[in-house]
């Protein structure tokens, strides 16, 4: 795991890849968690069981061959993967500033463990906050394709 202890140490690592989280499982129990959550019951993501109309098949005879997860559950894993590939020391606090940019590229079917790779972008030194901006990808184990692509943005109160 990278450890940064100094804005300096940050400064020095831009455009450099920064953490690779351990594989992490995303199972069923978790996507329907998210979707009570949130209120999004879709049936791609909940019901493996559901038909679909137009093919006379289950979904799991669909095109993604079982249940998937939400494009934002698996955006708000984010954060943990990261917290388990990277460490920056001496902050108070940390606050999610945001995104530039996003896409969702491959559908996360469940039971797939996936990984972050961030990348650091920029560090940038306002007062007594740091500003950081990264490149996370979060990958698929079974597929081996990305399953988001995104510019975050991480405020650091130090």
């Amino acid at each position: 795991m990278n450890v940064f202890n100094s804005f300096a140490e940050l400064k020095a690592a831009e455009g450099t890849l920064i953490g690779e989280s351990p594989w992490f499982s995303v199972n069923q129990d978790r996507i329907n968690l998210f979707a009570e959550a949130t209120g999004d019951k879709q049936w791609i993501h909940v019901d493996p069981h559901q038909w679909i109309h137009v093919d006379e098949k289950l979904a799991k005879e669909g095109i993604f061959g079982t249940t998937i997860a939400h494009g934002f559950l698996s955006l708000s894993l984010l954060p943990m993967l990261e917290a388990m590939s990277y460490e920056i020391k001496n902050s108070k606090m940390k606050i999610n500033y945001g995104l530039n940019r996003l896409r969702f590229i491959t559908p996360l079917k469940v039971g797939s463990e996936i990984r972050a790779i961030t990348k650091l972008l920029s560090a940038e030194l306002k007062g007594d906050t740091i500003k950081i901006t990264k490149e996370a990808t979060v990958i698929s184990k079974i597929d081996k394709e990305p399953i988001l692509v995104a510019e975050t943005l991480t405020l650091l109160v130090m």
